[in-house]
């Protein structure tokens, strides 16, 4: 069994690291790059730096961060916001950076998802989808940083996410966003057994069960969190070792 995966998340905005609840009223958090040492040096598996604002204020994700990333942890990272293109994918693996995260511009032409797996791999293309579930129980996908809705459905843009050819989708609940109650594990079940992908769990998690559950109840690949991270509510070691005592393949 593949080990799951535990990436801390840094929303960037204006060269800081911010969290918010439910995408809105954010606080700062600290240093991207000072931020991404420490949590390469706690045994993060990997990282994603997501540039909140770029896609909503029409400017491109800035490649200087992403070169002092590159330069000071050795673990893979991902880098998303204001990507477009295919010469923005390349400006930032040149950077340094793993994998881009798009979203809103695959949104609005799905045809770059073709372009960059076809370009630079599948496993260089993450798509990210933020998705918010109404009364009724249908999710609908959102664009610019869970701004404006659109018509597609989380599941039915989730498989055609597949087919183009991206590597892994990040799946976040607009629901679940920084409420610390835990994942959409429900949700993302059903994405795990309808596709074969890795799946990313983004939204929810507020205590170290909260992981566990969403590798067991919502057989996620890996589990992102931002804010338990940032502001040392858990600790990542700690978590890599309950997660062991709880029967899940983990690397410590």
């Amino acid at each position: 069994m593949l080990a799951k995966r535990i990436i801390p998340c840094l929303d960037v905005k204006d060269g800081e690291t911010v969290k918010g609840t439910n995408f809105v009223n954010l606080r700062s958090a600290g240093d991207p790059v000072e931020l991404g040492k420490a949590y390469s040096e706690q045994g993060a598996d990997e990282l994603a730096f997501l540039d909140i604002t770029a896609s909503h204020e029409g400017r491109k994700t800035f490649t200087e961060m992403v070169t002092r990333v590159a330069a000071t942890v050795n673990i893979p990272f991902t880098v998303g916001g204001g990507i477009g293109e295919l010469r923005d994918v390349d400006r930032l693996l040149c950077a340094g950076a793993d994998k881009v995260s798009v979203n809103s511009a695959a949104l609005r032409r799905p045809e770059l998802i073709d372009e960059i797996a076809n370009h630079f791999g599948s496993q260089v293309c993450v798509v990210a989808i933020d998705a918010r579930q109404d009364s009724d129980g249908h999710w609908t996908c959102y664009l610019n940083g869970g701004r404006v809705p659109t018509e597609r459905s989380l599941f039915e843009w989730a498989h055609e996410v597949q087919e183009r050819g991206a590597g892994e989708i990040l799946f976040t609940s607009m629901n679940h966003d920084g409420v610390k109650a835990g994942f959409a594990n429900d949700a993302l079940r059903r994405l795990s057994d309808t596709l074969s992908i890795p799946i990313i769990a983004s939204g929810g998690a507020g205590c170290m069960q909260h992981f566990r559950d969403v590798f067991t109840e919502g057989r996620a690949d890996a589990a992102l969190a931002a804010s338990v991270f940032h502001f040392g509510e858990i600790s990542i070691p700690e978590l890599k070792h309950y997660l062991q005592t709880e029967g899940i393949t983990i690397r410590l």
